[in-house]
């Protein structure tokens, strides 16, 4: 039986959140976990998975340089 067009995303395991750069909608699986990263298919900023319910999405902290310290 094909998909329903009014079937509503997130009935499909998909949510729908925006990214905060430059807000596109992103793709995020319903099995998302906090923490996780992704990243923005139009802008290319690494996101982090801040809530899973709803999905908030936050622009990921950038790596710093361990040296030692």
């Amino acid at each position: 039986m094909p998909s329903c067009p009014d079937r509503s995303l997130a009935e499909e395991g998909l949510l729908m959140p925006r990214c905060p750069e430059c807000d596109a909608e992103i793709t995020v699986g319903a099995d998302a976990v906090k923490g996780e990263v992704l990243s923005c298919p139009d802008c290319g900023a690494e996101l982090e998975v801040r809530e899973t319910s709803p999905v908030a999405l936050a622009l990921a902290p950038e790596a710093q340089e361990d040296w030692g310290e």
